[in-house]
């Protein structure tokens, strides 16, 4: 049958029976933790080799260097913008809502046991660490870890380097393409095991914290997920709009993809399987590798809808009234926290708790109150985030004339993506990514 053959039906098939197993069989769903665990360590083991192989051969295949300058030019601003509509949304639909109102909860009572490695991380956190832990101590240390931003900067040194080099360069390319077709090849084998990953990972969620567990905080659950819908459908709509191509068609061409942070709660499982699809877009490999792998630590939309949402409800549990000034404070604080967090496990709580550390307005032992239900706000955050690197990367390629708008028309209709033509390596030729004429 080949519906059944579908990953995006075998995927679906798994949440459903995850949530079941979860629910009715909570203790045996709860030993399940290692299934989800072992898919992502799975797929973040090849998420260096995957950004590395991507990002230098698009550099190096860049004719124009002064391309590379306006691109990270514009991912960046576009991001900053993202972010800041993000922080508002999530302000709005907070004092909207008002979800904390009327639990009258004294601070003093909370107990912080529970949050004590949240507080521990957040502490450690800070600007110049951010971005003193972009350059990794060794060369090969930036493989070590599997995280995204030492790699990229070792990427885009390595694109530099090897198009400086010019014919030179040749042979180290061909070897980079050729490594590129195996990792992703890899990547596809792996994928096959999604279903697993993402039944074991939901059945554990469910199991561990109780679909009855939501109760109490429901409004606030529901406050989030409305304020990611608004986000996801009306900003990016708009800007999916703004480019001539439909938001709905691209969410539906990256259903699987969805499904899999659903059930994983991460977006970095995907990431070498996005950075694939967008490819089969159209979208040339140089924008795809540069403002992929950037997003993921830059354009983190759903931790931003979270912060400031979570931060007010906690001030409004604790019946704490904020200025505009307090509250525009601790705004720009979570501008930079959202960052700062990237790539630490429970980034969107880590990050919340670096903000309250700082702005002294709301109480740290607030933090009490979500640490039980983060799990299931985590989906939300990370459903957002990936939606919004998604259109942002094929926003900048049709921006930069890097994206061929019929193949693009033509596998959002289809659904499907159009085969990735990859160059024999005697026959490697360097693609060409300055703006149309």
């Amino acid at each position: 049958m080949k519906l059944a053959k579908s990953l995006y039906f075998q995927i679906l098939c798994a949440v459903v029976l995850g949530v079941l197993v979860g629910h009715f069989w909570a203790q045996q769903a709860v030993a399940l933790k290692p299934l989800g665990d072992a898919f992502i360590k799975l797929i973040k083991m090849m998420i260096a080799p995957v950004v590395f192989c991507t990002i230098v051969t698009g550099i190096a295949g860049m004719t124009d260097k002064s391309t590379l300058g306006r691109l990270m030019g514009k991912t960046l601003l576009l991001f900053l913008v993202l972010t800041v509509i993000s922080l508002f949304i999530g302000l709005g639909a907070v004092y909207l809502f008002q979800p904390g109102v009327g639990m009258n909860i004294d601070p003093a009572t909370l107990s912080t046991a529970s949050i004590a490695q949240y507080t521990a991380s957040a502490a450690k956190l800070s600007v110049v660490d951010f971005f003193m832990h972009i350059i990794p101590d060794t060369f090969m240390g930036a493989f070590n870890k599997g995280e995204v931003l030492p790699v990229l900067f070792i990427a885009v040194l390595c694109g530099f380097a090897l198009s400086a080099m010019g014919e030179r360069g040749r042979p180290v390319l061909e070897v980079l393409e050729s490594a590129s077709q195996m990792v992703f090849r890899i990547f596809g084998y792996l994928m096959r095991f999604a279903p697993v990953g993402a039944f074991g990972a939901l059945a554990f969620t469910v199991g561990q914290y109780g679909i009855t567990s939501l109760g109490s905080l429901a409004k606030l659950i529901a406050t989030l997920y409305i304020a990611c819908a608004f986000f996801v459908f009306v900003v990016l709509g708009a800007l999916c709009r703004s480019r001539g191509f439909s938001l709905w068609k691209l969410l539906r061409y990256f259903r699987e993809e969805f499904l899999v942070v659903l059930g994983t709660s991460s977006t970095e499982p995907v990431l070498p399987r996005m950075l694939q699809k967008l490819e089969g877009l159209g979208c040339k490999k140089g924008v795809v590798g540069l403002v992929l792998p950037t997003g993921y630590s830059f354009n983190l939309d759903g931790t931003a809808i979270y912060l400031s949402l979570a931060a007010v409800f906690i001030a409004q549990a604790c019946n704490i009234d904020l200025t505009i000034g307090q509250t525009l404070t601790m705004l720009a604080i979570m501008l930079l926290s959202s960052k700062g967090a990237a790539g630490v496990t429970g980034s969107g709580f880590v990050a919340l708790a670096s903000t309250l550390t700082v702005i002294h307005d709301i109480p740290l032992a607030g933090l009490a109150l979500l640490i039980g239900i983060d799990r299931f706000m985590s989906e939300a955050r990370a459903l957002t985030s990936l939606a919004s690197n998604a259109v942002a990367t094929v926003v900048i390629a049709l921006g930069e004339g890097a994206c061929d708008r019929d193949k693009l028309m033509r596998a959002l209709a289809s659904g499907k993506a159009e085969p990735v033509a990859l160059p024999e390596a005697a026959e490697w030729t360097a693609p060409d990514v300055r703006p149309h004429a």
